[in-house]
């Protein structure tokens, strides 16, 4: 199959997605009173009084109607999430050399996230090397986990990780608004401004000539996503997943980079005008469906990727994945309707031939080295933290194992 049949083809299945009718009103009309001998003002209003509220019950869990004289829609049913109906099984494995030391050494590798139960999940670990101690640390709310192990002065470290895991496409319906909402403190956690994320002063200026006079927050999400695409430039020059500073890119009006550069900059855009939005580190693991530069050739040593969410009431959290458009347009020869189906589908779309290792800016683990995110092996000797899959005697290579016989459609 010729490439552009092969995209073509790719772009049409995903872009199908099944409506959802509008659910039926479950609410009871309210008994009439019974008649009493006294008289009343029927049909007629106090002046000042508040408007009757609607009551919700074990039968009627929906709210059929705003209260009078509020600007509120009828809110949405909140149902259960439905898990993917189709999976794919991974084997992932982490091979590390190290060069002997005169002083101690330990090794910081991140962990995919056990949380993402919708699209991750049945994660399964187990690791042989002749380190003196190994363990598992995990920050609230599954922002990051992450395996560390020390070796002793002299020894020539070297340790074998396998991770085991299925993952499942991740597509957002702008007809199904029926996502539970979120917690108040992760979403306040996802509009303040960080190390690299600004959310206000320039940012907010930029964002705001952005979306104009548009006030509905999903046109304006989309109008951003669609914004950091046309004026991004991605470069793959830079080291994966690029610096990831927001600031700078903003300061000096030369927008793009890598992957954390790209989706940086549209989550920075996001909290700048009051929309929850969060960077998602990852890890390319299998051939994509959409562009082959989208997904791994051989193995995953360099295959870093970071992606992006917005949250978005009554949808939850939408990914989203303007850094992959502005590398298929740099890389991949696409015609033009096979580039604007690109750009339709990784605005609520996450092809998961990828797993998600965490969400945390700058983290904060317990003598975790500095960094401004985690999504590479860090090595710590001597004080100073080496990153790198062959720098000063430090190597490592993951490999990727489809289990299920459909990684390489």
């Amino acid at each position: 199959m010729k490439r552009r049949a092969f995209l073509t083809a790719g772009l049409l299945a995903l872009m199908s997605s099944p409506a959802l009718a509008a659910p039926p009103k479950t609410g009871k009309k309210a008994a009439p009173k019974k008649a009493s001998g006294k008289a009343t003002n029927k049909g007629k209003k106090k002046p000042g009084a508040s408007p009757a509220r609607v009551q919700t019950s074990a039968e009627n869990p929906v709210i059929d109607a705003a209260p009078e004289g509020t600007s509120a829609s009828r809110l949405p049913p909140v149902k259960a999430p439905t898990l993917p109906s189709e999976w794919r099984r991974f084997s992932i494995t982490l091979t590390a050399q190290i060069e002997p030391s005169p002083n101690p050494q330990r090794l910081w590798l991140p962990l995919p996230a056990s949380q993402d139960g919708l699209h991750q999940r049945d994660q399964k670990l187990a690791w042989q090397g002749n380190f003196t101690q190994g363990s598992i640390l995990r920050l609230p709310d599954g922002e990051l986990e992450a395996f560390s192990c020390e070796w002793s002065p002299g020894v020539a470290p070297h340790l074998e990780l396998t991770t085991t895991l299925e993952t499942a496409d991740r597509q957002f319906d702008v007809s199904r608004r029926t996502q539970p909402p979120e917690r108040d403190d992760i979403l306040r956690r996802n509009l303040l401004a960080t190390a690299q994320l600004p959310n206000n002063g320039e940012a907010h200026a930029l964002a705001l000539r952005i979306v104009g006079r548009v006030i509905d927050p999903a046109a304006q999400a989309r109008a951003l996503f669609e914004w950091v695409v046309d004026n991004s430039q991605y470069d793959p020059d830079l080291p994966a997943c690029g610096k990831g500073d927001v600031y700078a890119q903003i300061a000096s009006e030369q927008y793009g980079g890598r992957s954390a550069d790209i989706n940086g900059l549209f989550v920075a855009l996001c909290r700048a005008l009051g929309i929850p939005a969060r960077r998602v580190f990852g890890l390319r693991i299998a051939p994509s469906r959409l562009a082959p530069c989208l997904g791994i050739e051989h193995d995953a040593t360099c295959a870093p990727h970071c992606r992006a969410e917005c949250y978005l009431p009554g949808y939850g959290w939408i990914p989203a994945d303007p850094s992959d458009a502005c590398r298929a347009l740099r890389l991949e020869t696409l015609s033009p309707e096979n580039s604007r189906a690109l750009r339709k589908i990784l605005f609520g779309f996450w092809e998961m031939n990828w797993l998600v290792y965490n969400r945390a800016e700058s983290p904060a683990l317990p003598d975790f080295p500095t960094l401004p995110f985690f999504i590479a092996p860090q090595l710590e000797r001597e004080g100073a933290s080496i990153e790198g899959a062959d720098v000063d005697g430090f190597r490592y290579r993951i490999e990727s194992r489809s289990l299920s016989g459909k990684a390489n459609e």
